[in-house]
């Protein structure tokens, strides 16, 4: 198939428009070409996900695009860094290590970027509208971005999500086309709760993630959630634990008003059925510990704290005040907590031990104060990551068990 070009790309191409922008387009017309694109979208936005850093090639790739001028030509929002500049004291990192992580980051708002440096840029005014395109990397911000809003987006890498963005365009192909955005297989969800709690969304994310392998998943039964929080949790899980970039809620997504509609018309390829039984040995597997285990702190906001968990947060760390100063690191964008301050919503909380986090989350940052002791999260994606990340070992709970233990000293969850 040849790829077919407007003359606004070919101007790019031709390097009319400028050194980086023909890069750009170079990578994206060789991209679209090993996808097997017919053509190029417009997109309205973008969001970046090479802001960490992992070695010079990447930090070399964005300052050569800054050498020759580029700008990105579409609303650009940025990913974690390895970094919090808000809270620099916080970071344990060499001088050596800490000068590229911060040069990374500058150099991307010399391209025009936007300083969000968050993994939850639907939590800010940045968020897409139902259909349209977008370019987003992070594989929690694309699943939430596909089946939470509608809008649309294939799981772009890094460079790839950066050369959309300066280009203002997408290869049209994958979950941006209507016919590729239906559903698949079928997991039909057989546990009644009827307020469901946030590790039942997990849970599913986890069982369908690792269950659905390249295939759209559809589930039926699934309760209705008390916010899009509980959402954000079960595609963050079922993109950490498998490749899930859309899935379909039927009576909850924008495109699963019903099994037809999610399907679009066709018979699903297979169905699995989702006993209690399947998430609770799904969860389980989180958890390195048992209950008792000593506790060295608590990290929640993986994918970043969105204004309402901090309003479900504050009251509960006072409720329950834990006595012990066990730490409590919640990592958040900078624009919550911009708001949160504003609101006065924190005064008086580094007295019970909290520590928001921004720009970066502790499971890729250097951040936390003990590594010896066990930390406990509500994060099924922090939960995945952080013991081959930072070493630690880990208990998945609820919001309230972690603060619950926190005031205690150790490990403990409810019987249910």
């Amino acid at each position: 198939m040849t790829l077919e070009l407007t003359a606004e790309d070919r101007s790019m191409l031709d390097g009319e428009q400028g050194p980086s922008a023909a890069a750009a387009m170079k990578i994206l017309v060789a991209f679209s070409n090993a996808v097997g694109a017919g053509s190029l979208l417009d997109i309205a936005g973008a969001h970046i996900d090479g802001c960490l850093y992992h070695g010079k090639a990447g930090l070399d790739f964005v300052e050569r695009l800054v050498e020759g001028g580029g700008r990105v030509r579409v609303p650009t929002t940025l990913n974690v860094g390895s970094f919090d500049l808000i809270h620099p004291g916080m970071v344990k990192m060499p001088a050596a290590e800490e000068a590229p992580a911060r040069r990374l980051m500058k150099a991307h708002l010399e391209l025009g970027c936007q300083a969000t440096f968050t993994c939850a840029p639907y939590q800010t005014r940045f968020r897409p509208g139902f259909g349209e395109q977008i370019a987003w990397g992070e594989s929690n911000a694309i699943v939430f971005a596909n089946s939470v809003i509608g809008a649309r987006t294939n799981r772009y890498g890094d460079f790839i999500d950066l050369c959309c963005a300066m280009t203002a365009r997408a290869p049209a192909w994958g979950l941006h086309l209507s016919e590729n955005r239906r559903g698949r297989i079928l997991f039909d969800l057989a546990v009644p709760e009827p307020e469901p709690s946030d590790s039942l969304f997990v849970g599913v994310g986890l069982f369908i993630g690792q269950a659905s392998g390249d295939r759209i998943p559809v589930i039926a039964g699934l309760p209705q959630p008390r916010d899009e929080d509980q959402l954000k949790a079960l595609g963050a899980a079922a993109a950490t634990a498998g490749a899930v970039a859309l899935f379909h809620a039927v009576g909850i997504t924008p495109e699963a008003k019903t099994l037809d509609e999610a399907f679009q018309g066709h018979a699903p390829e297979a169905s699995i059925r989702i006993s209690r039984a399947d998430i609770d040995q799904a969860l389980a597997r989180l958890s390195t510990v048992p209950d008792g285990a000593p506790l060295a702190a608590v990290s929640l906001g993986t994918p970043h704290f969105s204004h309402d968990e901090w309003m479900r947060l504050l009251p509960m760390v006072r409720e329950i005040a834990p006595a012990r100063r066990i730490p409590i690191y919640v990592n958040t964008g900078r624009a919550t907590l911009t708001r949160l301050q504003e609101e006065g919503a924190l005064a008086g909380m580094e007295g019970f031990g909290l520590i928001p986090v921004a720009d970066t989350c502790t499971y890729v940052t250097s951040i936390l104060e003990r590594l010896d002791g066990v930390v406990m999260t509500n994060s099924g994606k922090w939960a995945h990551y952080a013991p081959g990340n930072i070493g630690v070992s880990v208990a998945f709970a609820d919001m309230r068990d972690c603060i619950r233990s926190a005031a205690i000293g150790h490990v403990v969850r409810s019987a249910s």
